[in-house]
């Protein structure tokens, strides 16, 4: 976001946004059904929205008043980068590098904790560390800690990179994927008997030990597609960053020569 002494966080959101709709300035006023001139003064930041005009631009740009004032959006390049969770509009910001590369959050074991309260806090996902991807498909991913070992040959100290599924209905049975549940916070599991008409998942371990359960629609918060994994045997959690970096590295190299075959 352009440096400024004058506009606010919530005038450069707002003109940002409107540019994103490619809308007008005028085309937006009349959706909001005010003047063109007050729309102009929200953006240029010389004054502010009323409650009922915030809750307006909150219900057309389908983001909460919140994230209105609170969060830099100047960096979204689409809004598909606002992703809908429980039926609320969340905040998820993709980050690129200097290269132009999707970067992804890893969250930490320490973090994992917490991620149930925090998974739809932008201050919480903002703080999480990166890393990039650059040979994955567009989407958003994010990459979670394995703390079990109900999921072999994956080992404590392992992360599942996953790309975030917005429909319930692009499951693939037989597929493994990182749930964020009600009562359970984030477990990795294998799906099997997929039914979208059933309500439920019944989740899978491949460690056999571990029954399988019943998964109620209603206490899934989020759910992420395995893409890849990162499993480091005998490293201590500083090195864990460069072995993923390398890893990455190998894998665009060895993509790069079968493309030239």
């Amino acid at each position: 976001m352009k440096n400024s002494t004058t506009k606010t966080l919530l005038a450069f959101n707002i003109a940002h946004l409107r540019k994103l709709k490619e809308l007008s300035q005028g085309a937006l006023a009349e959706a909001l059904s005010v003047p063109r001139t007050t729309l102009g003064s929200w953006e240029e930041g010389k004054s502010s929205p009323t409650i009922e005009g915030l809750t307006a631009l909150a219900r057309f740009f389908d983001v909460s008043i919140d994230t209105l004032v609170t969060i830099d959006l100047t960096h979204l390049t689409d809004l598909k980068s606002l992703l809908e969770i429980g039926g609320k509009r969340v905040l998820f910001p993709i980050v690129v590098d200097k290269q132009g590369n999707d970067m992804i959050e890893l969250v930490p074991v320490k973090a994992s904790a917490g991620y149930l309260t925090g998974y739809n806090n932008p201050e919480f996902i903002q703080a999480l560390p990166r890393i990039s991807l650059p040979y994955i498909a567009n989407g958003k991913y994010r990459g979670f800690p394995i703390i079990g070992d109900s999921m072999p040959p994956l080992e404590k100290g392992a992360f599942v990179i996953g790309k975030y599924l917005e429909n319930l209905s692009e499951i693939k049975d037989g597929k493994t994927y990182v749930i964020l549940t009600q009562n359970d916070g984030l477990v990795y599991k294998r799906i099997h008997q997929f039914n979208i008409k059933d309500g439920h998942l019944m989740l899978h371990s491949d460690n056999t030990y571990y029954m399988p359960y019943k998964l109620p629609f209603e206490e899934i918060f989020e759910i992420w597609e395995f893409v890849c994994s990162i499993n480091p045997t005998d490293r201590q959690p500083s090195d864990l960053l460069f072995s993923v970096l390398q890893s990455i590295q190998y894998d665009v190299q060895t993509i790069k020569l079968s493309m030239k075959l």
